[in-house]
């Protein structure tokens, strides 16, 4: 048994329609299905909303939904802007610096790239005040070896200590292994 890949990921959005047009217009995702409801499917409640799909090139979506009746979106004041947000793929640097390009064109807040060493990223927030990561994967395969070989080890040590090793050679050198 195992999951074969993300089939949606979803967020609540202030306003479908200005979230549909965002996304359109900055990260070219399509809207391919929009489901509106006055009832919660899974519990019956009485909730009315729209739930709208923006297809990946993988074929998979990001989704939000509009709740018109709920309390204003609230962002969790606990965590710091950086800690949640979602992390899109693209295909290069090229890629990613056109779309910083076009981000920046449009008035909108970017920062980077900056260099992971696993990958180079792109942050800004969408009209909702969701934080978004366009991302190009530059990890190698020997890295990514090595990184699958320390990921246990480097967990146990984070529960005992909740700290980061004092030196990480392999995520903070100037050369990718």
């Amino acid at each position: 048994m195992t999951v074969n890949g993300l089939h949606h990921v979803a967020y609540r959005c202030r306003d479908a329609k200005e979230t549909t047009e965002f996304y359109k217009k900055y990260v070219d995702l399509d809207l391919t299905i929009a489901v509106a409801e006055n009832k919660v499917p899974s519990t019956g409640e009485w909730s009315p909303h729209v739930h709208i799909f923006l297809e990946m090139g993988d074929g998979s979506f990001l989704a939000f939904f509009e709740l018109p009746e709920s309390p204003d979106m609230q962002m969790d004041t606990n965590t710091p802007d950086w800690v949640q947000h979602l992390a899109l793929k693209v295909a290069d640097m090229e890629t990613l610096e056109q779309y910083k390009k076009r981000l920046v064109d449009g008035g909108i807040e970017v920062v980077g790239p900056a260099d992971h060493k696993i990958c180079q990223s792109i942050y800004f927030f969408d009209p909702n005040g969701h934080r978004i990561e366009l991302a190009v994967d530059t990890t190698t395969p020997e890295m990514a070896r090595e990184l699958g070989r320390r990921a246990k080890p480097m967990l146990d040590e984070w529960s005992k200590t909740k700290r980061a090793p004092d030196v990480d050679e392999l995520m903070h050198s100037n050369a990718r292994g």
